[in-house]
């Protein structure tokens, strides 16, 4: 497989080496990779600190930034980042106001973010945590138990990060930023596999003409595999699967997510088949998000997102954001 790379040992600092240069704004520490937006820790602010395995951008480090995270640890590719990358992001950012894990739902996550947090505290550093687990594809999977974190990473990150931006205490930034994940579900589609740098080759065999439905960010198994189908037919499937999940009392917020080598082209395309199937089941859309957000390397395909929000939700949606990845309103 060809790709724009050295050797795959240095991926992840090259990758860092280069945000580095491209976004001052950050202060990207390339050695024990931690990347932090340049004036944290903000007096009276909490800190929102998040990360993964690499291979999902701009997700996190591409939403370090005023109005989303003020840190994000980028683990090896597919593989979560140690707990030291998220206590010295934590030390980075407290200001004394706390400071909020928002940890998506796979297992070595999970368990090296709640072994940060004890060391964090140890430190005199408070610590709330918050798991995203919005994917109604599969109940369990390789990567963990219960559903897997997904695209409402992007909704969690954002809307605390207003609330953290406007100065709300910690116990008000956790509690919004569960309200999110509880009100938000996912489903995801691959067309092709993805190749990691290590492996060359692709992570999992996916014959020509068929497609995965309910697939994971890593490329894990779904519900089930049929021979390619229409857009029409997979927002059909995919949004029916989410609305089994999720009674939308409540205008949605929208995400077309791409998984990193599905062209805009498409996924507008795509994206007006699933505004054509909420307006058939009746589910209104506050706004819309098109683009490669939580992507999966070079993964082709896509993934839907659906939050419910109230008013108070939609406003810190819609608040400034400033970030890599992001960027609205400033």
């Amino acid at each position: 497989m060809k790709m724009l790379i050295n050797v795959a040992e240095t991926v992840i600092a090259d990758a860092l080496r280069g945000m580095a240069a491209a976004h001052p704004e950050l202060t990207v520490d390339v050695e024990n990779r931690v990347i932090v937006r340049r004036d944290a820790p903000v007096a009276g602010k909490v800190g929102l600190v998040s990360g993964g395995g690499s291979g999902h951008e701009p997700l996190h480090g591409g939403f370090v930034g005023p109005g989303m995270l003020s840190a994000a640890c980028p683990g090896e590719v597919f593989t979560s980042p140690v707990p030291d990358q998220m206590v010295r992001a934590a030390a980075a950012v407290d200001s004394g106001a706390g400071v909020l894990f928002i940890v998506k739902n796979y297992t070595g996550d999970v368990l090296n973010f709640d072994m940060a947090q004890e060391l964090a505290e140890d430190e005199g550093i408070r610590v709330a945590k918050v798991l995203v687990n919005d994917d109604v594809a599969v109940t369990d999977s390789l990567y963990t138990a219960g559903r897997r974190g997904t695209g409402a990473t992007l909704f969690v990150e954002k809307i605390a990060g207003a609330a953290a931006e406007e100065g709300r205490p910690l116990e008000r930034v956790e509690a919004l930023a569960r309200q999110v994940n509880e009100s938000s579900r996912s489903f995801g589609v691959a067309l092709a596999p993805c190749t990691t740098p290590a492996k060359g080759s692709p992570t999992f065999e996916l014959p020509p003409g068929e497609l995965e439905l309910g697939v994971g960010i890593h490329g894990e198994p779904g519900r089930e595999r049929r021979a390619m189908m229409t857009s029409r037919e997979i927002a059909d499937f995919s949004v029916d699967a989410i609305l089994e999940d999720l009674d939308p009392r409540d205008p949605v917020l929208v995400l077309v997510n791409g998984m990193g080598a599905t062209p805009l082209l498409e996924l507008y395309g795509f994206n007006a088949e699933v505004q054509r199937v909420l307006g058939e089941r009746g589910v209104p859309v506050a706004r819309t998000l098109v683009g490669n957000y939580v992507t999966s390397l070079d993964m082709a395909g896509a993934s839907v997102t659906l939050c419910r929000v109230d008013e108070e939700l939609l406003r810190l949606w819609d608040a400034p954001v400033s970030t890599a990845g992001l960027r609205w309103g400033m």
